[in-house]
């Protein structure tokens, strides 16, 4: 991400906030009870470390809201309030929209093969995804220990070969600080499985 010195968050990012807040309020992250926004909350923060405009900020707190809360309908919903910009970052953040969900390894095969044709400003925002995803998997294995792996669909062995195929797809379409700090994190994931 290119930081713009001129680039800030306006009322449209609060009221994006307050959208993401609403619409996941009953979510919580996967075998914790910890409150779902959080989880955007820290992909937003460091979308915007990164750099990130406000669309892509607003992106980062939107971008599981069409996967988890809605569908084609919510990604409507998110261009008319906050533009196509926004709705197309989602999109492109987004591995299904269906219900119910294809297979796990189906869709995050498709997921993997769609980076190589998404723009930079997507791309992105799936690198802060990610990298909060797998910041939470690390501290929460030194937690659980091998317990953490439960939790995901793709169990243990899944999420290796999904989170080491992020970081090398990250590493060579967007390259920079952002996906090394991924890439550090998927290294560490790997050392502690």
């Amino acid at each position: 991400m290119t930081t713009d010195p001129t680039n800030h968050l306006t009322e449209r990012f609060d009221d994006a906030l307050t959208y993401a807040s609403r619409i996941h309020r009953a979510q919580r992250r996967k075998g914790a009870d910890i409150p779902y926004v959080s989880h955007l909350l820290g992909v937003a923060a460091i979308a915007i470390e990164n750099g990130a405009t406000e669309d892509q900020a607003i992106a980062a707190l939107l971008h599981d809201a069409v996967e988890d809360q809605g569908g084609a309908e919510r990604l409507d919903d998110i261009g008319m309030r906050f533009g196509e910009e926004v709705a197309r970052i989602v999109d492109d953040c987004t591995d299904s929209d269906m219900e119910p969900k294809p297979p796990w390894r189906a869709r995050k095969e498709a997921y993997l093969t769609s980076l190589s044709h998404k723009p930079a400003a997507s791309l992105e925002v799936s690198i802060a995804d990610k990298t909060h995803n797998a910041g939470a998997i690390v501290a929460d294995r030194h937690v659980h220990g091998e317990q953490v792996w439960t939790r995901f669909t793709g169990g243990k062995d899944g999420s290796l070969w999904y989170y080491r195929a992020l970081a090398d797809a990250f590493a060579e379409l967007a390259p920079g600080t952002a996906s090394d700090r991924f890439a550090r994190l998927v290294r560490e994931m790997e050392r502690l499985a």
